[in-house]
């Protein structure tokens, strides 16, 4: 699917307007979710850029990175730069992953590439807002900041969530709780990863930017300058809050796992200390059981005898354990 938008250039008439591929404009947004091979090759050939940069968001195992294509009359490219970031997705329950989002910058159009809808783009779900398209390094530093501030968000939620599951644990080991953690654990796994490789991409993207052979294609303005170093701020606080959240789920399932391998260490304990008691009583009953004389055997109250000497040694037996803690 694409949809290409396009700011007013006159103030007096706010918004953006809907294109299409036929009648677009420079200084439009193109944006492309889960496109087809024949509309891949389109916008390509209609922005003349490399077809593997549009492409390269489409693999899912894609990394952050940042790549340039200068201008080339023989393959007939414009100055181009691609950039890959992966970005939250929406969550599904405690289903937490990440995705590719390919951002291509060229001097005529802006152009972003992900395989589905996502709350980064503008769009039905949120994303960006105050955009302007035909200002291309601002739309991306946008972008951006809305990554990390989306996953500032989600990992924020994500906290909640293991607080909640926390307090379930307390009250009751079940498995679904424990698998609960087990996918929060995953949910972050992945995101610190992605804020790593996302990271990295944003300082080549500040030195690419202090280049003054890249001024023409993203070119900073005065007004773009704490936006850029706010970007810088967002992801180092994101990054610092995951690994400090993973590093607390990762010992609150330890603990979890200490805490039911004691529990089950102590069940059998338990277990092992009602079987010894209980044997007493079965092994006094099959001496006096034998087809030879035993003691008590004439006597009339001899049964009773027998009871009372099961049920002395369980006694004792049952103070010993309970002096040795065994239950």
């Amino acid at each position: 699917m694409i949809s290409v938008l396009r700011t007013h250039t006159n103030l007096r008439t706010p918004g953006h307007e809907e294109l299409s591929l036929d009648n677009i404009r420079p200084g439009s947004w193109i944006n492309m979710i889960e496109p087809t091979r024949q509309e891949l090759e389109d916008v390509a050939r209609l922005a003349a850029v490399p077809l593997d940069f549009l492409s390269a968001a489409l693999d899912v195992e894609e990394s952050s990175r940042i790549d340039f294509e200068e201008t080339d009359e023989d393959s007939g490219y414009n100055a181009c730069m691609l950039m890959v970031i992966n970005i939250p997705k929406h969550p599904e329950s405690f289903d937490f992953d990440t995705l590719p989002l390919g951002i291509v910058v060229t001097e005529t159009y802006f152009i972003t590439i992900c395989l589905e809808e996502n709350p980064i783009l503008p769009g039905a779900k949120g994303g960006v807002s105050g955009f302007c398209t035909w200002k291309r390094t601002r739309f991306l530093l946008q972008v951006l900041y809305k990554t990390a501030g989306t996953y500032l968000q989600y990992i924020n939620e994500m906290n909640r969530m293991s607080d909640k599951i926390e307090e379930a644990l307390r009250q009751s080991m079940k498995n679904e709780e424990l698998f609960k953690l087990m996918e929060l654990e995953k949910g972050m796994t992945f995101f610190t990863g992605a804020l790593r490789s996302n990271r990295v991409a944003v300082d080549k993207l500040v030195r690419m930017l202090k280049n003054p052979q890249f001024q023409e294609l993203v070119k900073v303005r005065e007004e773009d300058e704490d936006l850029l170093e706010d970007v810088i701020v967002e992801y180092d606080q994101a990054y610092d809050m995951v690994r400090v959240y993973s590093d607390v789920l990762g010992g609150m399932m330890d603990a979890f796992a200490s805490i039911i391998s004691n529990n089950l260490n102590i069940v059998m304990k338990f277990l092992a200390s009602v079987t010894i008691i209980l044997s007493i009583p079965t092994v006094v009953s099959s001496f006096w059981g034998m087809n030879v004389g035993v003691p008590f055997g004439e006597h009339p109250n001899g049964f009773l005898w027998v009871m009372g000497i099961a049920f002395g040694l369980s006694t004792a037996a049952a103070y010993w354990l309970w002096k040795k803690k065994m239950f």
